[in-house]
C-alpha cells in the first residue's frame, strides 16, 4: 500500500491504508488533546484558536495555535521534499521512507518529553505531533492523488454526506445525476471510524503509558514501511 501511487493504485491499497493510518493518526492527535488541550492535526481548529484567542487578548495560546498551524505545514512541506528526492534515486519506496521518517521522529519525540515535567511534556509532545503528523498527512494525500487524508475527517464526512445524498437522490436515466459510489463511501466511513477508534484507544494508552504511546505507533509505522521499503530494494533496476 506504499509502493503504488496514482492510477496504479487498487481501492483495497486505499482501504488499507486509510485505516491503519488514520487509526494511528486518531491516537496521537487526541493524546495530544488530552495532554495539553490543543489538537495536533485539526488545523481547522487551530486556525480559528488564534482568531479566538487574540480578538480575546490571550497572545500566548494564539501564539501556540499558531506556530501548531506552522509546524504542521512544515511536516507536509519536509514530507514532499523527501518523497521528491527519493523519487529521484529509485522509482520504488519514497513514500514507504517518509512513513519510516514519522517513525523515527516519534521516537524522538518521546525520548525528548520522557524527562519533561507537565506543562512542558505536553507542549513538546503536541507540538512535535503537530509536525509528524503534517508529515503523515502529505504523504498519504500524494501517493493516493487526494482520495485518503488521515489526519483529519473534515472532508471525508462532507464526502460521506455527498454520497448519501446521491444515494437518497437516485434516479434511473436522468444522465445529468451523478451516481452514488458505494466504495468511496465505505472509503470514507472505514477512515473516519479508524480515526474514532484510534482516537478513543490513544487516550486509554495515553492514560496508562504515557508517552510510551509514541514509541508504540513508532513501531506500528514501521512496521507498515518496511514491507515498501524491502519491495523496492528487490525491485529489478534499469
Amino acid at each position: 500500500m506504499l509502493v503504488h501511487e496514482g492510477g496504479t493504485r487498487t481501492f483495497q491499497a486505499d482501504l488499507n491504508l486509510s485505516w491503519s493510518f488514520a487509526a494511528v493518526a486518531g491516537a496521537l492527535n487526541t493524546a495530544g488533546f488530552y495532554a495539553v488541550g490543543f489538537y495536533a492535526s485539526n488545523m481547522t481548529g487551530n486556525v480559528s484558536a488564534i482568531s479566538d484567542r487574540a480578538g480575546t487578548g490571550d497572545l500566548i495560546l494564539a501564539a501556540k495555535a499558531l506556530l501548531l498551524v506552522i509546524l504542521f505545514a512544515l511536516g507536509a512541506a519536509t514530507s514532499t521534499l523527501l518523497i521528491r528526492r527519493r523519487r529521484r534515486h529509485a522509482p520504488y519506496g519514497a513514500y514507504a521512507y517518509s512513513i519510516c521518517a514519522e517513525a523515527c521522529l516519534l521516537v524522538a519525540i518521546g525520548l525528548i518529553a520522557l524527562p519533561l515535567a507537565e506543562p512542558a511534556r505536553g507542549e513538546a509532545l503536541v507540538f512535535g505531533l503537530s509536525f509528524v503528523l503534517g508529515l503523515q498527512n502529505a504523504a498519504v494525500t500524494k501517493i493516493t492523488d487526494s482520495r485518503v487524508r488521515t489526519t483529519h475527517v473534515t472532508g471525508m464526512v462532507t464526502d460521506i454526506g455527498i454520497e448519501l445524498a446521491r444515494w437518497l437522490d437516485r434516479k434511473a436515466g436522468d444522465p445529468q445525476a451523478k451516481r452514488h459510489d458505494p466504495a468511496k463511501l465505505r472509503l470514507h466511513l472505514m477512515t473516519v471510524g479508524a480515526f474514532l477508534g484510534g482516537g478513543l484507544l490513544g487516550v486509554v494508552a495515553y492514560r496508562a503509558i504515557g508517552v510510551g504511546l509514541l514509541f508504540a505507533a513508532a513501531a506500528i509505522l514501521a512496521l507498515l514501511a518496511v514491507p515498501a521499503i524491502a519491495a523496492r530494494r528487490s525491485a529489478p533496476t534499469e
